[in-house]
């Protein structure tokens, strides 16, 4: 069976809502918020996307267990069809199928966690005022500090779900998303941080804690990426109510010269 672009949203949609959690980036991908700047790859039941709205493309190419064999057949036959320079998050051990093409630099692995423990969340206290576009300068001068390498897109304020703190009027604190789509229900939390003189004092729990009950009201699974040694963050997510569903490695790929 060949590699084939995917154009249809109905498709892929029935495909990735079989995992919901594991695709939630790629089902949030799906909206026309993201929608025009994605390219979409099948082999079976294996889908790749190409997301090309950040400064360098990212490669989504995800599997469930069962399926590592499909994904491994996919990301080989992609390779010619694939930018010559490209970031991706892919299941440990998929990365040796685009060696042949592509030189590798491994960036760790990383979890994805879901909420699955409503209680849990129910116990913290949420707290932090909804952020917009007005607040978008204050918000970089913020990430630039206490997140430099972070990936925001200031399209998302537009969603109303970046939660801020304050503290003397300065803004402290933040949680936000990468993904929200009430259309497939699925979302994705980003950009959260504290500033480093205000760490430890509990405010980007409080901030997670608020933006998930906003969260909750319009979608049934939010989900969020970690790297698997941010021991801080994991457990921050944890007493929230979050779980690991699913294990992955980002990398950054160059093509080899011929």
């Amino acid at each position: 069976m060949p590699v084939r672009s995917v154009h249809d949203r109905t498709e892929l949609a029935d495909l990735l809502a079989r995992h919901p959690a594991l695709y939630a980036y790629q089902l949030g991908d799906l909206d026309d918020f993201f929608w025009p700047y994605t390219t979409w790859y099948r082999l079976a039941d294996a889908v790749a996307l190409v997301y090309h709205g950040g400064t360098v493309p990212t490669l989504l190419a995800l599997h469930p267990a069962d399926g590592t064999d499909q994904l491994a057949d996919l990301l080989r036959e992609l390779g010619p069809l694939l930018p010559a320079h490209f970031e991706a998050h892919l299941p440990p051990g998929a990365e040796t199928a685009l060696r042949a093409r592509f030189t590798g630099h491994d960036h760790g692995p990383h979890l994805k966690m879901a909420l699955t423990d409503p209680a849990l969340l129910a116990t913290a206290r949420p707290a932090g005022d909804v952020l917009t576009r007005a607040d978008l300068p204050e918000l970089t001068k913020l990430y630039a500090t206490a997140y430099p390498d972070n990936w925001f897109d200031p399209r998302m304020l537009d969603t109303g779900h970046y939660v801020g703190l304050r503290r003397d009027g300065e803004l402290v604190a933040v949680a936000g998303v990468h993904v929200w789509s009430p259309v497939y229900r699925v979302a994705a939390l980003g950009n959260v941080t504290t500033h480093p003189t205000a760490r430890g004092a509990g405010l980007a729990t409080a901030a997670v804690a608020a933006l998930c009950h906003r969260l909750r009201a319009s979608v049934d699974h939010v989900t969020l990426n970690v790297r698997a040694d941010n021991a801080a963050a994991r457990a921050v997510y944890a007493r929230l109510g979050f779980t690991v569903v699913a294990r992955y490695a980002e990398h950054t790929f160059t093509a080899r010269r011929t």
